[in-house]
């Protein structure tokens, strides 16, 4: 889903960043919560199927907090391309989606969350946690679906068989 919905922006002429997490001896993560991944590769590789794209990408921005505009890397490119909507999209739904999301909103951005290009690491339950608790953070008409982008940002969706033209298993 999120790879097909990156090649389309990029297609479209969209730009895309990709954040990746860095953990480090000493975070809070690993002081409050005791979590102690992702700190090297393999875990912090973009994952194959977005290794492409991502060299595409109009950044890849490495982060030690949940979001985008944690840090002055991303608020300035935020800001230098003046963009005003951001959608969100990617792991965890309820953390880094969530708060990148709320962020935007913070800093009087539109924020998109893509719902079905978002997941979390803990399961279903947890992300569906992770969208209620975004909704009531931003605004229930911010959730969307990858069908709810605007076809001039991703161009047009693959069309989907009709039951008629679908190949019996």
């Amino acid at each position: 889903m999120i790879a097909d919905l990156v090649e389309r922006w990029q297609a479209a002429g969209g730009d895309v960043i990709f954040t990746r997490y860095l953990n480090y001896e000493g975070s809070p993560f690993e002081r409050l919560i005791k979590w102690k991944e992702l700190r090297t590769s393999p875990q912090i590789d973009i994952v194959p199927e977005l290794e492409s794209l991502a060299a595409k990408a109009t950044a890849i921005i490495d982060k030690t907090v949940y979001s985008l505009f944690g840090d002055e890397k991303g608020r300035s490119l935020v800001s230098e391309r003046g963009w005003t909507d951001i959608y969100v999209c990617g792991i965890a739904t309820e953390s880094c989606v969530l708060k990148t999301a709320v962020d935007a909103f913070e800093l009087d951005l539109n924020p998109w969350l893509v719902e079905d290009a978002s997941a979390s690491h803990a399961g279903r339950d947890v992300h569906e946690a992770g969208v209620l608790v975004t909704r009531r953070f931003i605004g229930a008409d911010q959730i969307i679906t990858t069908d709810d982008i605007p076809a001039s940002l991703v161009g047009e969706a693959p069309s989907k068989p009709r039951d008629s033209e679908r190949v019996p298993k």
